[in-house]
């Protein structure tokens, strides 16, 4: 990796903007899908049933999932590697598409027998009235000719992050995350589901609140949920647990330590593919030797950037750091 990785003593914000000399390798592996959307007028109401009647008036196809991730960091100047599986059909032949306009390095493996997953939003009048999901989930063989990729590839990445969606291709995970550690390689996962003991040995694990507490249980206090994430935290055997809280920020923690940074959404205006970004801007800084916490400090921002824009979207190095710049080092006005 470029520079020490894990702890170090807390950066000036000019550092954390500083070109890295080389261009940080980070490889994605994951679900990829095809978001599609559908933008028209809403003028009336269905004669047929009480729904809105929308004229569609626009249409545009955006990498989502893992391929979001894959976006999102080299949109931030990350040499991006992907690796996943998706349908030998017209959604995949779209997807391949977008990915190499994004300048990604893709490897996807086709698999006839699986349709490539879809969301279909249609949106009237800058909202979202309705999503339609096209998906089936990946034959297994094709699913560990992935793992020899991973194996083959994972010497030459500075990071890796495993974003799982829950369609069925990273049934595999812990072997990919065997695979990091051998490979020496920091390995971060976006996590799915209620059984985290297969994503064990990961180096930061960033479930939101949601899922955290589907997991760990409630709490009724900052101490309860403090304890509760350092014991799941040392159940994983994880370097790091991030939990990502909307509009309470994320809170970061490590043996013996526990980091929060406020959210800094000045409006929200959509969710979707945030928790892509946090973990690709994660992954970037890691790779350019920034410490845990600072790298949070800067996917809190990308977060709050990304949540004012529409649909599955990324920031870009420019714009992330010239907000923190604005925001950071303004000198103070009394009121």
């Amino acid at each position: 990796m470029h520079g020490k990785y894990g702890n170090k003593k807390r950066e000036d914000d000019a550092s954390l903007h500083r070109p890295c000399p080389q261009p940080a390798r980070v490889l994605v592996v994951g679900d990829v899908m095809l978001d599609r959307y559908w933008f028209g007028e809403v003028s009336r109401i269905s004669p047929e049933a009480p729904v809105p009647v929308v004229r569609i008036r626009d249409t545009e196809e955006r990498l989502g999932g893992a391929a979001n991730v894959a976006r999102n960091a080299a949109a931030l100047g990350a040499h991006t590697e992907l690796l996943s599986v998706i349908g030998a059909d017209e959604a995949g032949d779209c997807l391949a598409r977008l990915l190499e306009a994004a300048g990604i390095d893709a490897s996807l493996h086709r698999d006839s027998s699986l349709a490539t997953t879809i969301k279909l939003r249609v949106i009237g009048r800058q909202q979202q009235l309705l999503r339609i999901d096209f998906e089936t989930p990946p034959g297994r063989e094709v699913l560990l000719s992935k793992l020899a990729d991973l194996e083959a590839r994972a010497p030459y990445a500075d990071v890796i992050v495993l974003s799982d969606y829950g369609k069925g291709g990273m049934e595999h995970v812990a072997s990919m995350i065997a695979i990091a550690n051998a490979a020496g390689k920091p390995v971060l996962v976006d996590p799915k589901g209620d059984d985290y003991s297969r994503y064990r040995n990961a180096t930061l694990l960033t479930p939101n609140l949601g899922e955290f507490r589907e997991v760990a249980g409630g709490w009724k206090d900052e101490d309860a949920f403090t304890s509760k994430a350092q014991r799941l935290r040392e159940e994983l055997n994880l370097q790091a647990l991030l939990v990502t809280r909307s509009e309470q920020g994320m809170t970061l923690f490590r043996e013996g330590e526990r980091c929060h940074e406020p959210a800094v959404a000045r409006e929200v205006f959509d969710v979707s593919g945030a928790g892509d970004t946090v973990i690709a801007t994660l992954a970037v800084m890691l790779a350019e030797g920034k410490s845990f916490a600072e790298a949070m400090r800067v996917a809190n921002r990308a977060a709050g950037i990304v949540v004012g824009k529409l649909g599955t979207a990324i920031v870009s190095r420019e714009e992330l750091f010239g907000v923190q710049r604005a925001t950071e080092t303004a000198p103070f006005s009394p009121l």
